[in-house]
């Protein structure tokens, strides 16, 4: 045995996959992008800035709405990481205010907040959970094992496992899509 210890290894180890599993649940990137997106918009309005003896100060009417829309995109980047249900209409919502803040914050946070919002919304908007992993085959099973299993007589009078699975019913006298796709390669109206 060495003399150093693996607990604290072990433990930032854990720590970092058990980070790495949240981040992958969820549209992270997306709610990154527009919690850094609230701060430019919300900062430089009331931001002083001193190049020796000049102070320039931002300061506008809107400042009061360039906060409110800092604070509302530091809001829904919250909720695009704890609430990623509601991760398309965060995301709607960033891209509008991402548009509104060009217009309210000295040209959406000079560019910058503008631009990380409207990336993080549509991250947020084309965002989809992953599907879960297929079960795998057990282990030792060789192909002639699962091959020479005979296969079970469909039972016509069993239901699908999905209603909406079944085929579109056909009114008579009209072809089906296979037909008609075979014919012209269109799909028939209705």
């Amino acid at each position: 045995m060495s003399a150093e210890s693996t607990g604290l290894s072990a433990r930032a180890r854990y720590i970092r996959l058990a980070f790495r599993h949240w981040r992958w649940q969820r549209p992270f990137w997306a709610g990154l992008l527009t919690l850094l997106a609230g701060l430019p918009i919300a900062y430089f309005p009331y931001a002083n800035l001193t190049l020796g003896q000049l102070t320039v100060r931002m300061a506008t009417t809107a400042g009061s709405g360039s906060l409110i829309i800092g604070v509302l995109l530091f809001v829904l980047g919250l909720t695009m990481w704890f609430q990623s249900a509601v991760r398309v209409f965060a995301g709607v919502a960033a891209i509008l205010l991402a548009l509104v803040s060009l217009v309210i914050s000295n040209f959406g946070g000079f560019l910058v907040g503008f631009l990380l919002a409207l990336i993080g919304g549509a991250l947020a908007v084309s965002w989809a959970p992953g599907a879960p992993p297929a079960a795998e085959p057990a282990e030792g099973r060789e192909e002639s094992e699962t091959s020479a299993v005979p296969a079970q007589p469909r039972d016509p009078y069993a239901q699908p496992a999905d209603p909406y699975a079944q085929p579109e019913p056909v009114h008579a006298g009209a072809l089906t899509d296979e037909e008609t796709t075979e014919e012209n390669g269109r799909h028939r109206a209705g």
